[in-house]
């Protein structure tokens, strides 16, 4: 990586491996590999470098939050982009992993959380993090890149 090259990472909760088949009415036809292409095509307008990883184990989170904060302390980091899925409603972890790192976050979920169940509608993570976007479906994540890129 070049110095003046900045990472993103793309991190993502439990279940979004299953994109493409898991309730395409919420969550749409997209491949969370088709996620990942858009992203790489987004950080490539930025000229940003992308660690993309799904994992549905909390834990590998929090580690891939730790590493984005030691990338963030040399001051390689343009931000995180985390679909946290359902441990964004029951993660202390995940917000004090955020929080302890100071990295940039935005919280991010492919579909609207407010107009869905009423436990989802409440987020460990939010607190922690500069911004939350729902509801724009898998196109969301270009658009957080894209917010990264402009602060």
């Amino acid at each position: 990586m070049s110095a003046n090259k900045k990472t993103v990472f793309v991190l993502n909760g439990p279940n979004l491996n299953l994109l493409g088949t898991r309730e395409p009415a919420v969550y749409g036809a997209h491949t969370l590999a088709d996620v990942e292409q858009m992203c790489v095509e987004a950080c490539g307008r930025h000229g940003f470098a992308l660690r993309f990883h799904q994992s549905n184990h909390e834990g590998a989170l929090v580690d891939w939050i730790h590493e984005a904060g030691r990338l963030h302390a040399a001051g390689e980091l343009a931000g995180v982009v985390l679909n946290a899925g359902a441990y964004t409603h029951t993660s202390v972890a995940l917000h004090d992993a955020t929080k302890g790192t100071a990295i940039t976050l935005i919280e991010l979920h492919i579909s609207n959380v407010h107009a869905r169940e009423a436990f989802r509608h409440h987020s460990y993570i939010a607190a922690a993090a500069k911004a939350v976007m729902c509801g724009f479906g898998v196109r969301g994540y270009a658009l957080a890149i894209d917010g990264l890129a402009g602060m």
